[in-house]
């Protein structure tokens, strides 16, 4: 099974780019948004840990964006609550696909929590920072503040850039991302 890994920055379109390598894809924040909802174990963990901000069941992520906000170790504790789970079900992904000739991991701290396998094919997603910043602009629940949180915890792109085999360079049109992943298959494959 071959792992790719893909990288980028928050709002550079890696999930568009792993959904159309046409594998299986372990979409990390699916996962955790399913944790928020379903998940009554990381709920209790995570009100023990932060009673003061943790305290409905589904977990309202505006209750998590203010224990983020508030004070700089609180990031730390989520994280260390939710990533060990995410790792599990990233596990149980990959035993699901065992049998499959590629996975995508589209991982957001992919690096940064040392997820990656050493044989991994890493996939930057580079785009332009005026094409991310009118995308992120865009989502429902868009905060300046907690964005420049998880900037703050992420390697810088540029890092990324040198540990990436593959550069794709995402002008956000279907055929463009679509040359660049055939081009990948076929070097891989």
């Amino acid at each position: 099974m071959i792992r790719i890994g893909i990288l980028g920055a928050i709002g550079a379109g890696k999930s568009y780019v792993a959904n159309n390598f046409g594998y299986p894809v372990f979409n990390a924040d699916i996962e955790v948004n399913k944790l928020y909802n379903r998940n009554k174990k990381i709920f209790y963990k995570l009100s023990k840990e932060l009673p003061k901000y943790i305290t409905s069941y589904p977990i309202d992520k505006n209750e998590v964006t203010q224990a983020i906000l508030s004070n700089n170790s609180n990031l730390k504790k989520i994280l260390k609550i939710v990533h060990a789970e995410i790792r599990k079900k990233m596990n149980l992904f990959l035993n699901k696909n065992i049998n499959k000739k590629i996975v995508i991991l589209d991982i957001p701290l992919l690096l940064e929590n040392k997820i990656n396998n050493k044989k991994d094919i890493l996939v930057f997603v580079d785009s332009s920072k005026k094409d991310i910043q009118k995308r992120i602009k865009k989502r429902p629940n868009f905060n300046k503040k907690l964005l420049k949180k998880f900037n703050k915890i992420q390697f810088s792109s540029k890092y990324k850039k040198r540990k990436a085999k593959f550069i794709i360079k995402n002008k956000f049109t279907k055929k463009s991302v679509n040359v660049s992943i055939k081009n990948i298959l076929n070097q891989i494959l």
